[in-house]
């Protein structure tokens, strides 16, 4: 770990290469498809000397915006910081807002898309999350001498430091999204932050992460279940459906192995879809988040 604590992040190959992709390895990165089209745009930004002063980002801390020059973003008690802006619920809104419950924070985040609230899931399976703030502040900078503003979608506070995220299906992403994605990939860079735009994620992904979230919350442990499945699948890996079928009760053991491949004790194949055929394994030992939980 570093001086403030935090992993160095090192990008997995899990998910990219042309084997295997353990989800017990993936991070969010290696999960999502992320855009970079916006990088064209930065030649567009008022980048002198003085920007890291004149762009600022806004904060809300108990119903009071508080307004910091980028330069001081790493100073920000984010922690402390609700959304800056509110979520809205209109019945002719064509966007579908709601609350999506995720296990590391144990508590409700507001979302505004489907796109949004498979973000917060995902993120909550892979990001090694510690906190994840929605709408979390308005950056405000200069380009082509125009004053814009822009509200990032989320900010992930992880064991490898902040992420920025925006989320953008790729066919919705306009000239001035652009312009907005590359002057908050500056002010992140500036605060050694990491800034992703999510436009979906990768085959197999979503359908996977969603059938493991079903049973994601805490599971009594009376029948030894559990150990039986870490005993069976030590051998090496091994299709789901032989997997469980090897327990003494295969039914059980399938509510229990979701458990285990969403708390990353077991690993799935993620290179194909998600059925009796996939490939489970034990994970490497390693500490895990939800020990403490």
């Amino acid at each position: 770990m570093n001086e403030i604590g935090l992993e160095t992040y090192q990008p997995s190959e899990s998910a990219r290469s042309a084997g295997p992709a353990w989800s017990d390895a993936c991070c969010l990165e290696d999960l999502a498809l992320l855009y970079s089209g916006f990088t064209d745009y930065a030649q567009a930004l008022n980048l002198d000397e003085k920007w890291p002063v004149r762009w600022t980002t806004t904060w809300m801390f108990d119903g009071t915006p508080v307004t910091t020059p980028v330069r001081d973003l790493d100073k920000v008690d984010l922690a402390q910081s609700v959304p800056v802006r509110r979520f809205t619920w209109r019945t002719d809104q064509e966007h579908r807002p709601g609350l999506e419950y995720m296990m590391a924070t144990d508590r409700h985040h507001g979302f505004e898309s489907f796109e949004e609230e498979r973000l917060l899931m995902v993120a909550d399976f892979a990001a090694d999350l510690n906190e994840a703030l929605s709408q979390p502040f308005r950056l405000t900078f200069y380009a082509d001498r125009n004053k814009v503003d822009h509200t990032p979608d989320y900010l992930l506070l992880t064991r490898h430091g902040p992420v920025v995220v925006d989320v953008r299906p790729a066919a919705r992403i306009r000239p001035k999204d652009n312009l907005k994605f590359a002057a908050t990939a500056e002010a992140a860079l500036s605060a050694g932050w990491r800034y992703a735009v999510v436009t979906g994620w990768r085959t197999h992904v979503w359908e996977a992460v969603d059938a493991m979230s079903a049973q994601r919350r805490p599971l009594d442990e009376v029948l030894g279940t559990q150990e039986q499945l870490r005993r069976v699948s030590a051998q090496g890996p091994l299709p789901y459906g032989e997997l469980v079928e090897q327990c003494a009760i295969p039914a059980v053991a399938r509510a229990h192995a979701l458990h285990l491949l969403w708390r990353r004790e077991l690993g799935v194949d993620l290179s194909g879809p998600y059925g009796d055929e996939r490939l489970i394994r034990l994970a490497p030992r390693k500490p895990s988040p939800w020990e403490d939980r």
